[in-house]
């Protein structure tokens, strides 16, 4: 065989083996308001990709642009050697993982990517859970909210074995940009908790400073503009409050309650590791008593409708 002939086979075969790669199906399980656009990026990007989630709706939605439904999370891990998991609460998360019926018992499954926000001692009991039966844990929660998640924009905070990392790394790259934080699962969770309490803290503390603002007289137009041209400015006054606040659109498409849960992991985190969160308590508190108050359902941006109602100041735009 000539050396030309050797090369032309070298690059068929290389050719086959990224035809059959991209011909791998995929698994997603939660394909909510993020797992669904995470789940079509996947689609859109040539992925066969098998889905399920409790939603029926969901996932016709995504069965209409080229996704196979399964019947079960069983299902899922028996179609997939990745499996994708975006879910709502830990308690949710380890009875996917773990329960009967779960990804534990799939004969496909080598690795789980879990994008959900489940807290770092969670994921490290599900992790040790599934490498008992050979299964791979990527830890790595995302950041950048439903807009991110749609463009392709998300932060993704990786951790885990740098074998299985690198082998879901093409996967990452068509949903965000993704930062690899350490060699073991539960590391994403944590610099992810820490990075929603900072977020949520900053955007209830910018409620307050924009209703104390409007009651004494100021535009919210100006204090923005000033305040994003000093040092007070962060994640809300640069994107949620011109974006969904000042427009009174509150749709930033994250509920109130999925923040509670969120800044509640980071505290109790924080506090086992012996820093004392006397901010992050107090912002803890502020956010339970809005879901308290018919909050919990409502998207989080609405925080400042109730501390106007507490301050009886009226909107924002008024």
């Amino acid at each position: 065989m000539s050396s030309g002939q050797a090369l032309n086979q070298s690059s068929t075969q290389a050719l086959n083996q990224q035809d059959q790669h991209s011909q791998q199906s995929l698994g997603f399980v939660g394909v909510g308001t993020m797992g669904r656009p995470m789940a079509r990026r996947l689609i859109e990007a040539g992925h066969n990709v098998v889905v399920y989630d409790r939603d029926e709706s969901a996932v016709e939605q995504l069965k209409a642009i080229g996704a196979r439904a399964a019947a079960s999370v069983r299902e899922v891990a028996d179609s997939a050697h990745i499996v994708f998991t975006s879910l709502p609460t830990p308690a949710i998360f380890r009875q996917v993982a773990l329960g009967e019926g779960g990804l534990i018992e799939g004969g496909a499954i080598r690795i789980m990517v879990d994008l959900s926000t489940v807290g770092s001692r969670m994921e490290k009991e599900v992790a040790d859970g599934l490498l008992a039966k050979g299964i791979e844990t990527v830890d790595a929660p995302v950041s950048g909210g439903a807009a991110g998640a749609t463009k392709g924009t998300l932060a993704i905070m990786a951790a885990g074995n740098p074998v299985a990392l690198e082998e879901v790394r093409g996967l990452f790259e068509v949903l965000g940009k993704v930062f690899v934080v350490g060699d073991k699962a539960g590391q994403g969770q944590l610099l992810k908790l820490l990075n929603n309490m900072l977020s949520s803290t900053a955007f209830a503390i910018t409620s307050e400073a924009f209703v104390a603002g409007v009651r004494g007289g100021l535009d919210p137009d100006v204090m923005m503009s000033v305040i994003n041209a000093g040092s007070g400015k962060n994640g809300a006054t640069l994107d949620k409050f011109p974006k969904h606040v000042l427009p009174r659109s509150f749709d930033f498409g994250f509920p109130v309650t999925s923040v509670c849960k969120d800044i509640g992991l980071a505290v109790d985190e924080c506090q086992a590791l012996g820093v004392p969160m006397w901010v992050g308590n107090v912002a803890r508190q502020v956010w339970n008593y809005a879901a308290m108050q018919d909050g919990s359902a409502r998207d989080m941006t609405e925080l400042v409708r109730y501390v106007e109602r507490w301050s009886s100041v009226d909107g924002l735009e008024d």
